[in-house]
């Protein structure tokens, strides 16, 4: 077996395990009711929960399942909803309104397919040593530079690349770089330096991206840990590893999760020794609505406008 084809045949194994997964929408898109449930074989799943952090076989590569909250070139805010059963995607709600990033010049929405890896959590009682802030209890977010668009919901196996350090409020709000095993520049790019050799300008519009985006909200600028800087794939896989020991001691029953400091929700199909396990029998079927394609761009609360920071 040659090399190009060995690497075809890895790619096919990733997109097989990709397609177990299914998305079940509930209420119409843009509102405060949707929400986007996944399923695996049928059945009902957690996207934090019951979806491994490590693709198949991708451990020793650093391959890990993203979850697709927001595909690039869009603003809806949509997120895990880490305190509902079943964790669905939801839009965010500001003030009874669905919650839409603006446009700051030269950025159309998210310039990258940005989402979460399952099975990390940012402990948001444990302070970094090097960012000197606590987490923001949530799963730890990724930014997939690759050139295809994702789909909201999608699971992507993505090689992970560096991270930043983003400060949001006081917290550590780590922001992963990783690129789709099956982009066609997966092969080239294993770490930062090779992002800024392939993707020319991207880490520093990223950096400049989360400086600024809440800016014309009224908000302050970001900051960032480490000057700003991208660290390599090392430490990447450092604070991957890290979220993912919290995430098994909160789903293993060793953190007050229902507590005023956390509000989460633990309930899971999958996960083994976990006292949150459901049986089948308790689980509740989600029905799909009909729901009518609607662009954003269309929605009330969406700002087209252009705003320069």
């Amino acid at each position: 077996m040659n090399i190009l084809t060995g690497r075809r045949l890895l790619n096919t194994a990733f997109v097989r395990f990709s397609s177990t997964y299914r998305t079940v929408n509930v209420g119409q898109p843009f509102t405060a009711a949707h929400r986007v449930y996944l399923e695996k074989n049928g059945k009902v799943i957690s996207p934090f929960h019951d979806i491994p952090l490590y693709a198949e076989g991708g451990k020793e590569k650093n391959i890990v399942n993203m979850v697709v909250e927001i595909p690039r070139w869009t603003n809806a805010k949509v997120e895990i909803s880490t305190g509902e059963k079943y964790n669905p995607l939801k839009q965010d709600i500001k003030k009874g309104k669905p919650r839409f990033v603006r446009n700051c010049f030269p950025y159309k929405g998210y310039i990258w397919n940005y989402g979460a890896l399952p099975q990390t959590w940012e402990d948001p009682t444990y302070i970094h040593a090097e960012t000197n802030a606590k987490g923001d209890n949530d799963p730890i977010d990724v930014i997939e530079i690759g050139e295809a668009i994702g789909k909201q919901g999608e699971i992507k196996q993505v090689k992970v690349l560096g991270v930043m350090a983003m400060l949001d409020e006081g917290e550590t709000d780590w922001k992963v770089l990783a690129i789709d095993v099956n982009d066609p520049m997966a092969s080239k790019v294993n770490d930062v330096k090779d992002v800024d050799q392939h993707f020319p300008g991207l880490i520093d519009a990223t950096r400049t991206f989360f400086r600024v985006y809440k800016v014309p909200d009224g908000k302050p600028e970001n900051t960032f840990a480490f000057n700003g800087e991208c660290k390599d794939k090392a430490f990447a896989h450092s604070v991957v590893e890290e979220t993912h020991a919290a995430w098994k001691r909160l789903i293993q029953g060793h953190v007050p999760c229902t507590t005023d400091t956390y509000k989460l929700e633990v309930h899971n199909m999958t996960v083994e020794n976990s006292p949150y396990r459901l049986e089948t029998d308790q689980v509740t079927l989600i029905k799909e609505d009909t729901v009518h394609t609607v662009k954003e761009e269309d929605v009330a609360e969406y700002d087209p406008k252009w705003y320069f920071v």
